[in-house]
């Protein structure tokens, strides 16, 4: 026997086996690296992309998949294998039951198609004229002087022209109110939910969770109040969401259930609130820091329409508007952490994701990454003039996701963000005061921690 002959023969070639994403270092005893999203969650997610495009994190006892390239990120949101799931979207069950945000499949589908009518070019133009008519009552309240909680007043519109367009009843308007107050305390509690998926600390009665439960009873009793109203008054009425969620039928031909319309009211006010109101309140706050763009928005505004509030029809001549209005969505997204869940074994770019793996992205990551973006943290809304905005990598930039998530009432946000800054900064400059404090307040959603202004008249 040869020396040759003794020597196994090497293994034949094949495909390289999937890798498993790298285990992120650190992290607390028991909680792992939810004591890292807690403490400080937007430091450690825009971190994470420096120990790979895919990594692994520990939450409680479950390990978390997070996603941190762009294109990656698009894979994941268009493949079916992958659906909404996880700890975000187990957390807002509680509040949006099983509405268009949270279903899957089938169910997820028909919400979709029912919904899909609301939301068409024509219908966003009508609802337009309750847009004006808000964002002129939120300037014409406010006075020369006089400090204003912007916050506390774009969540009020926001909430507002969600209600009166898309579920118009005779009492809207007080119900709106009610709205706006009740979801300010639910979403306070959402995020720690989240992120430590401790379910029995969530019922010892603490006076937190007291204000969450009630604040959350009074939300849904508002809607069954809502639903009930435009029910027992017939046929007839507006042609809003709720008309089309009334007139809905299933698989069967059967109306759909009083649950599932109640479900999808909430999961389209609490989008068309909280996300809306957000991004305001953050862009108001970015004018402060910026008041060459503020005075460039100003002098296109009054270019376009002298002496009088803009229009939707005006928002076709008002490039730089839009353009601020998206960059203040890019550096400063109000929707920052989604979860997905794997339906089954899967390769996400070469790495092996297991069964019913939560995974994570961060768009707050993703858009301020300087791999994705010159300047990164540099507010400068020329970057989507048309010369430049192809230099932004695909899926770098999605406030309002890709894929069959996409969110249905895109259009009708990018519409309300417009007219609303579009209104009010031309009638106010915001200044800066003791009390203001810009600091990024984490939950569900991003916000500044205490967005008081000074409006001074121009």
């Amino acid at each position: 026997m040869s020396v040759e002959s003794a020597i196994p023969a090497p293994p034949a070639s094949g495909p390289d086996p999937l890798r498993t994403p790298p285990l992120v270092r650190g992290g607390a005893p028991l909680l792992g690296h939810a004591w890292n999203l807690v403490r400080d969650p937007l430091g450690f997610l825009s971190a994470l992309r420096d120990h790979g495009d895919l990594v692994r994190i520990r939450l409680g006892p479950r390990t978390a998949y997070v996603v941190c390239d762009p294109e990656l990120v698009g894979t994941l949101l268009k493949t079916p294998e992958y659906v909404v799931g996880g700890p975000l979207w187990d957390t807002l069950e509680v509040l949006l039951g099983k509405g268009v945000a949270t279903s899957n499949g089938k169910l997820h589908r028909r919400q979709r198609r029912m919904m899909q009518p609301a939301f068409r070019p024509e219908r966003i133009a009508d609802y337009a004229k309750v847009m004006e008519e808000e964002a002129r009552a939120t300037a014409a309240r406010w006075q020369p002087g006089a400090t204003v909680d912007v916050s506390a007043e774009m969540f009020r519109t926001a909430v507002r022209i969600v209600s009166r367009s898309l579920l118009e009843v005779d009492s809207i308007g007080d119900k709106a109110d009610r709205i706006a107050d009740s979801l300010h305390t639910v979403f306070d509690g959402l995020y720690r939910r989240m992120v430590l998926s401790v379910g029995p600390l969530h019922r010892v009665p603490t006076p937190a969770n007291r204000r969450f439960e009630s604040a959350l009873a009074d939300l849904h009793a508002l809607v069954d109040e809502i639903v009930a109203e435009r029910r027992a008054a017939g046929p007839g009425g507006p042609e809003d969401l709720l008309a089309e969620l009334l007139r809905a039928r299933d698989e069967s031909g059967d109306p759909i259930g009083d649950q599932e319309i109640h479900d999808n009211v909430v999961s389209l006010v609490v989008a068309g609130a909280e996300n809306v109101a957000s991004t305001l309140a953050w862009t108001f706050h970015l004018m402060t820091e910026h008041p060459d763009q503020e005075r460039r928005l100003v002098e296109e505004v009054n270019s376009v329409a002298p002496g009088r509030a803009i229009t939707f029809a005006d928002l076709k001549d008002l490039p730089h508007l839009r353009n601020v209005v998206t960059e203040a969505m890019r550096i400063r997204p109000a929707a920052w952490i989604f979860t997905r869940r794997s339906v089954a074994e899967t390769d996400l770019g070469g790495y092996r994701i297991p069964a019913d793996a939560d995974i994570v992205y961060s768009v707050y990551a993703m858009q301020r990454d300087p791999r994705s973006f010159e300047r990164n943290l540099e507010f400068d809304p020329d970057r989507w003039n048309p010369e430049r905005a192809g230099d932004v990598p695909e899926f770098a930039m999605m406030p309002f996701s890709v894929g069959n998530r996409k969110c249905p009432g895109d259009h009708f946000s990018l519409a309300e963000l417009a007219l609303i800054l579009g209104t009010v900064a031309p009638k106010w400059h915001l200044e800066r005061v003791e009390e203001t404090d810009a600091r990024t307040q984490v939950g569900i959603t991003l916000h500044p921690k205490r967005l008081v202004l000074r409006a001074m008249p121009r």
